[in-house]
């Protein structure tokens, strides 16, 4: 048959002649907003794909979704209470309502869109993620920075979006959309964060601190246990056992049931403390306001005293900051996750797990030169308890670090010896060995 003279080809074609590119108006933001928000959100804004604030994630959006011309940013609003309770089992049960509710907004969106004509991707609903370079950037879309350009809040100093209204008591979504809207979403002119470092305060592993820094790898390890970092950790844990009594010894029944709990209802965060006692937001603040030491004595204190597991990597600021701070809380070391699989990962990794408290003495340039199955020049300078990474060779280094890629990778992740590498040249080293120990020092072991 000839294609062209099949019936559906024909009144396709037909409608494409009627059609033009410059027929294609851009959305009324009027008459988009009443969609989103009569599909169940709360808020919404539009940011346009050349937006400034987009330029680290665009080619990774268009990568996925090439007809991309609008990113429509959603907020659902959860239940304030549930997240206060310190039992994290029924907040963890908001949080999965309310992220049921995002991805189905999400869904039923993409659907109307796509029924008026409209092309559109939700990568909210359980999009592949790309590990290859892990722990480097696996998100098709980060939702905060979106949410920052649409209007919908501002990043408080515990890396969570503080909405106007509703505070820090939202889920986001995202929707990647081809057409365009004549007007678009711009970042409100004020932060709602009220800086009062009650998230410093409740955070079980110190991951806030009070100057406003954060430490990625001590609210990984802890609040994502049973997320995917944490369940490789576990089934490692699994097939080191040596029999049933070994693997009690490491994992009591409490632990496998709650990572069991994970696998078959959604992972569990153990903390999410930081949004817990956040008072910011018009519909929030008003009994902070009122009566703070009410609100500490209700909200902060119960999670400050509550006796709790606290899963640490070995030697990090986390486990000072427990044993310091909170000493009625168990620690339990676990296994760092956070390792890479090739030098990618490596640099997007190195300030991840780089830990403030453990470089206080020093300050040193290092130049990294990489060889073999991977060739890459990197500089990382740890000074002031900062840790900077720049591609290439820049200034007068201390030490000086040539490996063969395969080698650096394994030893990274425990697979091959330092002496066994320094000895056969694999890696070698320009400059005193006791730079390299001390480097190894800033990060978990």
């Amino acid at each position: 048959m000839n294609l062209n003279e099949h019936p559906t080809v024909k009144r396709i074609r037909e409608q494409e002649a009627n059609l033009s590119v410059e027929d294609a108006p851009a959305l009324d933001e009027t008459w988009l907003r009443q969609l989103v928000l009569d599909a169940g959100a709360d808020d919404v804004g539009f940011v346009e794909i050349e937006r400034q604030e987009l330029d680290d994630q665009r080619d990774d959006i268009l990568n996925v979704f090439p007809r991309t011309k609008t990113l429509i940013s959603y907020v659902v609003r959860m239940n304030r209470e549930p997240l206060r309770s310190p039992a994290r089992s029924i907040a963890n049960l908001e949080f999965h309502h309310a992220g049921d509710e995002v991805n189905e907004i999400g869904r039923n969106l993409v659907g109307q869109l796509e029924g008026a004509g409209i092309k559109a991707l939700n990568p909210s609903m359980g999009f592949p993620m790309e590990m290859d370079n892990f722990p480097g950037k696996v998100w098709v879309v980060s939702h905060k920075p979106v949410a920052v350009a649409a209007g919908l809040g501002m990043m408080g100093i515990h890396r969570n979006v503080i909405h106007e209204k509703f505070g820090n008591f939202i889920l986001l979504g995202t929707i990647l959309m081809e057409a365009e809207v004549v007007e678009y979403s711009r970042p409100i002119d004020f932060n709602p964060c009220l800086e009062c470092k009650l998230c410093v305060a409740a955070c079980p592993v110190g991951a806030i601190s009070p100057q406003g820094d954060f430490n990625f790898s001590a609210c990984y390890t802890h609040n994502y246990r049973e997320f995917m970092g944490g369940f490789t950790d576990w089934t490692e844990q699994v097939v080191d056992s040596k029999n049933a009594i070994d693997y009690r010894d490491r994992v009591n029944d409490s632990e496998s049931a709650s990572m069991w709990q994970s696998l078959s209802f959604g992972a569990n965060y153990k903390a999410a403390y930081c949004l817990s006692v956040c008072p910011a937001g018009e519909d929030v603040i008003a009994p902070y306001l009122a009566d703070k030491k009410t609100h500490l004595k209700e909200n902060v204190r119960p999670l400050q005293q509550k006796e709790e597991t606290v899963y640490v990597l070995k030697n990090s600021d986390a486990e000072q900051h427990v044993a310091k701070r909170f000493p009625h809380k168990p620690i339990k070391h676990v296994g760092n996750t956070l390792r890479p699989g090739n030098i990618s990962g490596f640099i997007q990794g190195v300030p991840l797990v780089f830990q403030p408290g453990k470089s206080e003495a020093l300050n040193a340039t290092y130049h990294f030169t990489f060889t073999g199955a991977e060739h890459r020049e990197v500089t990382i300078v740890i000074q002031d308890k900062k840790i900077d990474v720049k591609e290439g060779h820049h200034g007068e280094p201390d030490l000086r670090v040539t490996a063969d890629t395969k080698t650096w990778i394994g030893f990274l992740r425990k697979e091959k010896n330092i002496v066994w590498a320094l000895i056969t040249r694999r890696i070698r080293l320009k400059g005193s060995p006791k730079l390299l120990l001390a480097f190894g020092n800033c990060f978990p072991q």
